[in-house]
């Protein structure tokens, strides 16, 4: 017996990274030392910190990935690879830290690589809009874990932030205001709920493609946000909706008083909502309901903040306003 036999192809990983290490190697910023390929990534700290600290988040794609599987094209192993990135750098930058580097970690039961190379291709495009350089990551196979049809991923990312720099929702305060950026749909989140639909035929794939619509990676924006308007707090609309994660950015003894009906809650909601009989209260928890992500600022920085986003296609408004418990 070989190892091949036992299920994993040692030529194969080989053959894997030098397909992929042409899109690995476009990502990396001037910092990163070392190529790809070798037992790590390495990269400098940018200059002009005079008291950086980094900033870390890990994350997946979820039960996204079975919707994305079970379609099976090369667009939806890709918007898989997008929605990692958005994942994990959607989280960093919450605290104002530019995304620096991240790293992939894929499991799968037999490496294919005309499958895993549109993920890789994702995850290398997703750098490019964040800015930050896929350092690396690992290609596991292994058989009898993951059936050969199967793949999971995760991912991890690293920014930077001037200590004084960092925002924690600290100056928050009564009378600020909320601002919601559009979702591009679900993101990666409430993919449980929506593959139990599917089994008890309540959706069907075909009949909803935004299923699939990769999560909008926020970055851009955020970073030019911060160059021009008073952000006071951020929050990643992800597991849990506005109502877990809003407040994870305003302090202790306020809360944010959330109009539901100030923007239009896009048709793929009401359309979920309806096929699975799924009250409202429900809803709010589960998914975003078309705020991806979220910014407090003062009152007189509203028009600022949504001249910016309007550069970026994205609609936006007031959600909400902080109040006193």
């Amino acid at each position: 017996m070989n190892y091949k036999d036992a299920g994993v192809d040692i030529d194969a990983g080989k053959s894997f990274i030098e397909l992929i290490s042409q899109k690995v190697e476009s990502t990396h910023r001037q910092e990163a030392l070392g190529g790809f390929g070798g037992f790590n990534g390495m990269t400098r700290i940018p200059s002009g910190y005079e008291k950086p600290i980094l900033v870390s988040g890990s994350d997946g794609v979820g039960t996204k990935l079975n919707i994305a599987q079970l379609v099976g094209t090369d667009d939806a192993h890709y918007g898989v690879g997008i929605d990692l990135v958005a994942m994990c750098v959607n989280d960093v930058i919450t605290c104002g830290a530019e995304p620096l580097y991240f790293l992939d970690y894929i499991a799968t039961g037999k490496l294919k690589q005309d499958v895993l190379k549109h993920v890789i291709f994702g995850i290398g495009d997703g750098c490019h809009i964040s800015g930050c350089s896929l350092l690396g990551g690992e290609t596991a196979e292994m058989p009898r874990m993951y059936s050969d049809e199967k793949y999971d991923i995760a991912g991890f990312c690293t920014g930077i932030v001037e200590e004084g720099e960092i925002i924690n929702g600290s100056l928050i305060k009564s009378g600020d205001k909320v601002i919601g950026i559009e979702s591009s749909g679900l993101h990666s989140n409430g993919y449980s709920l929506i593959n139990k639909m599917l089994f008890h035929q309540k959706l069907f794939i075909k009949d909803t493609p935004e299923l699939l619509e990769p999560t909008i990676i926020y970055a851009p924006i955020v970073k030019d946000l911060l160059d021009e308007v008073p952000i006071l707090g951020m929050a990643h609309i992800t597991g849990g909706g506005i109502p877990e994660n809003l407040p994870r950015c305003i302090p202790d003894g306020l809360t944010v008083e959330v109009d539901y009906n100030s923007w239009d809650i896009p048709p793929i909601f009401t359309k979920i909502m309806c096929a699975g009989e799924i009250v409202e209260d429900e809803m709010k928890k589960v998914f975003n309901l078309g705020i991806g992500y979220c910014i407090v600022v003062p009152s007189d920085a509203v028009d600022d903040a949504q001249s910016i986003i309007d550069t970026y296609g994205l609609k936006s408004c007031v959600i909400g306003e902080v109040i006193n418990k």
